[in-house]
């Protein structure tokens, strides 16, 4: 009974669950109801507004994508099929409903304790915790393993929101509101690579994020231009002809139009029931600091996340060919968001280092989506959500946190007497942690001064 309601919820999707989460939120916090029900149905629309722009751009470059491949003859057996696919797979794992009172609970007793100040109501996403428990006991076999696994996700995401908030704000300025999402814990590979980008001269000296672009390039640096030019190099590498040429370099070029239009819609809706939130929370709790926790969309405003985004199609494609041990056939998650939207708050919005990044990383999501593929096609095999031809797996290639779901299901196999592997990468996963902690926590003290000196001088 219980697993059917939770189904039921979570069919309605996030552009309705969300809305109904904070209409509650609002009236907790003391909103008016007619202010609460507008800002929530204003996030719903945003959320909406997001899944359609994302659809129609899925819909017109993952046919280029496929007409590479034809035209290149590659023989790739594991299919990327994308997040949704494989998201309705984890929700059909039977113990999926246990992680929502494991979220719930670890979020509510690290807010007691003051060991995070972030208050997650994405409970959408609760299917990344999931996902990762179903992965865990694919390679160990263990729903226990999987479970330990899913809830040590949940407190790095809250500890990461942390780390994030007020590079966050001064990104999106949107007050009161963090990423506890498992995307962002990608930012443990990315910041480390983005320090050392500090110490290559030229590289160094280089900001090239939205508005500097457009004062370089003039009306090439638009958001409508560049995406038509970047639609139009990707036809012309699937090698379309002109007719749909066209019709991707000006499809392309819509998405990067409309997309931050629906981005300033969640400023709208986040604002009232932020400041009612904190209000709240500043009478009850003096001193302290809190704020909501939500999905990426509310970064879908930088443009830099779409350049990069699209940009990356071609570098992915090479990879598929050249990458030896490569299974995967790029299709569903060929727009790498998950990464693209945790190097945007990384590099704070930078195009050159996004891209820099997006090429060294990506031969790590290609090497993790080929080692689950077994296990995500067994998965769904077993649960019959989707029907698998004889010899052909299915795979995610843009999947969230690839390089803390390979560690921890490696290293949950000491538990089956496995150690190597899985001590020394779980060891150098800890002090690569180790360092990313600290080393954020500098940064978002920096990122507080200067917001603090903004405020000062307004």
């Amino acid at each position: 009974m219980l697993k059917t309601i939770i189904q039921y919820i979570l069919d309605l999707g996030p552009s309705v669950f969300l809305p109904i989460l904070m209409i509650i939120i609002g009236l907790i916090v003391r909103m008016k109801p007619s202010k609460a029900i507008s800002a929530a149905l204003t996030l719903g629309v945003a959320f909406a507004g997001m899944s359609v722009i994302l659809n129609f751009m899925f819909d017109q470059i993952s046919p280029a994508a496929q007409a590479f491949v034809k035209a290149t003859g590659l023989k790739l057996n594991a299919l990327d099929l994308g997040w949704t696919p494989v998201a309705a797979i984890a929700w059909s794992w039977p113990y999926a409903f246990l992680m929502f009172p494991i979220q719930i609970i670890i979020n509510l007793i690290m807010l007691a304790f003051k060991w995070t100040d972030c208050l997650n109501i994405d409970m959408w996403n609760v299917w990344n915790k999931v996902l990762t428990a179903v992965l865990v006991q694919g390679v160990t076999g263990s729903v226990t393993l999987g479970l330990v696994v899913g809830a040590i996700e949940v407190v790095l995401e809250l500890k990461n929101a942390d780390l994030l908030h007020n590079q966050i704000y001064e990104l999106t300025k949107i007050p009161g509101i963090s990423l506890p999402h498992a995307l962002g814990l990608t930012a443990v590979i990315l910041a480390p690579l983005n320090r050392l980008l500090d110490f290559i001269p030229g590289i160094n000296r280089i900001n090239l994020n939205s508005e500097a672009l457009k004062e370089k390039l003039g009306i090439f640096g638009e958001n409508h231009i560049l995406g038509f030019i970047i639609g139009v190099l990707i036809a012309i590498f699937a090698r379309y002809d002109l007719k749909h040429t066209l019709i991707l370099g000006v499809s392309s070029a819509a998405a990067l139009t409309l997309f931050p239009m629906v981005a300033t819609l969640f400023i709208t809706a986040l604002l009232p029931i932020s400041d009612a939130a904190a209000e709240f929370m500043k009478k009850r709790f003096p001193g302290r600091q809190f704020y909501i926790g939500l999905d990426w969309p509310f970064l879908a405003g930088q443009p830099s996340l779409w350049v990069t985004t699209i940009l990356l199609v071609p570098v992915i494609l090479l990879m598929a060919i050249i990458l030896p041990g490569n299974i995967v056939l790029p299709f569903g998650g060929i727009l790498n968001i998950c990464l693209a939207a945790t190097a945007v708050v990384v590099t704070g919005g930078n195009l050159l280092r996004m891209l820099i990044l997006g090429i060294i990383t990506t031969p790590l999501y290609m090497y993790v989506a080929t080692y689950f593929a077994p296990m995500i096609t067994n998965l769904a095999k077993q649960v019959k959500t989707i029907e698998i031809p004889a010899g052909q797996l299915i795979t995610w290639n843009g999947m969230e946190a690839p390089e803390f779901r390979y560690v921890f299901s490696v290293a949950a196999k000491m538990f089956k007497g496995d150690i190597l592997p899985g001590l020394p990468l779980l060891i150098g996963y800890a002090l690569l942690y180790w360092w990313y902690f600290k080393y954020m926590l500098k940064k978002e003290k920096e990122a507080a001064e200067r917001i603090s000196a903004t405020s000062q001088s307004l």
